[in-house]
């Protein structure tokens, strides 16, 4: 696995419910923020997005809160504390270790990129009664143990937490929107160059043709999912984008990246996928993560994407494409599969999908 082990942790300084100290234990440290995240993820749900606000305008989503403040997210305690609307799919390790083993099957290889979460990234940005140190330590044990769990079964999983705890503050901007529930520019830029740091480590990415992608930051203003304005201009968060666009057929002008059905990579998962990439309420185009991916791995991604959860409704898609196309896997190398942590606990569950037609 791509991160660091428990090394990095510091003392965490929770008041009033926990003093500094030199050498904590680490559930000394991470209970008394899971109950500071249960109480808000309880108070956010009757509120009409679902968020709490933060502070210094932060504001979070109620379901990451809770799904932090859980001590386990798979095994037979799923069934009691996923959002699953059958308890027989709450469990996400048998679909996990079930898609992995089509894959094998196909000969295709996989890697697993769970998006942090934000309050693991900005703990000291979600409630006044927290005060976190500095360097951050990680708060996610749950999500620790689970990635260790899947290693175990064989799944090559790229943690990002550690190296976005790092990269928190980018130059260009934080990894996450202030008001909205998605990483921001820089955080699916950062993103992007770890996933194709690990891409170009593959034999197989030696005999890519990389193509000639252009790419430059700007600046944008969005409405985030998790406001409760109508779009006014003093609601709206300026943020910074990277463009990236492709020669047009004649080389008259520039164009966003359009996915490829035939590139030997597909990135598969929720809105994480879409966002600044699909236009609309995705907020723009030509910015989001399967852009950053094609310019740092100079190729078009097959973008197999949902606005939903990224657990089984992005596999179900995935399905019905392969059955539209008898040869589709002859033409794959890797899938990526991206979604947000916190669907381990509060998508609509996690079945296990057929990808073999």
């Amino acid at each position: 696995m791509k991160r660091p082990l428990w090394s990095s942790l510091t003392c965490l300084m929770t008041l009033p419910l926990i003093n500094a100290c030199a050498s904590p234990d680490p559930e000394a440290l991470i209970n008394p923020f899971r109950e500071e995240l249960a109480r808000l993820a309880s108070e956010a749900e009757s509120k009409p997005r679902g968020a709490v606000p933060g502070l210094d305008g932060w504001i979070f989503f109620g379901p990451e809160l809770r799904h932090l403040s859980l001590t386990r997210v798979w095994g037979p305690e799923s069934a009691s504390v996923s959002r699953s609307r059958r308890p027989d799919d709450a469990d996400p390790l048998p679909a996990i270790l079930d898609f992995k083993l089509q894959l094998d099957s196909l000969g295709v290889e996989f890697l697993l990129v769970p998006v942090p979460p934000k309050a693991v990234i900005f703990p000291e940005k979600v409630s006044q009664a927290i005060q976190v140190p500095i360097p951050i330590p990680r708060l996610d044990l749950s999500l620790q143990d689970f990635y260790t769990q899947l290693e175990t079964n064989g799944v090559n999983v790229l943690d990002l937490t550690d190296h976005f705890i790092a990269e928190r503050f980018h130059a260009e901007g934080p990894l996450y929107c202030l008001t909205d529930t998605h990483w921001s520019g820089s955080g699916c830029t950062v993103a992007a160059g770890a996933i194709a740091e690990d891409i170009r480590m593959r034999p197989w990415y030696e005999s890519i043709v990389p193509q000639d992608f252009g790419a430059s930051w700007y600046s944008t203003s969005i409405t985030g999912d998790l406001t409760e304005s109508d779009g006014a201009r003093a609601n709206r968060e300026e943020i910074r984008l990277r463009g990236v666009v492709s020669a047009t057929a004649g080389g008259s002008g520039r164009t966003p990246v359009e996915p490829d059905l035939n590139s030997p990579i597909v990135l598969l998962g929720d809105s994480h996928n879409l966002v600044f990439h699909a236009g609309q309420d995705m907020h723009a185009k030509g910015a989001g993560l399967p852009d950053q991916l094609a310019f740092e791995l100079g190729i078009p991604l097959d973008v197999v994407a949902v606005r939903g959860s990224g657990a089984t409704a992005a596999r179900i898609n995935l399905l019905r494409r392969v059955q539209s196309d008898p040869t589709y896997w002859e033409r794959k190398r890797l899938v990526v599969w991206c979604f947000a942590a916190r669907e381990l606990t509060e998508g609509d569950g996690w079945r296990q999908v057929p990808i073999i037609p």
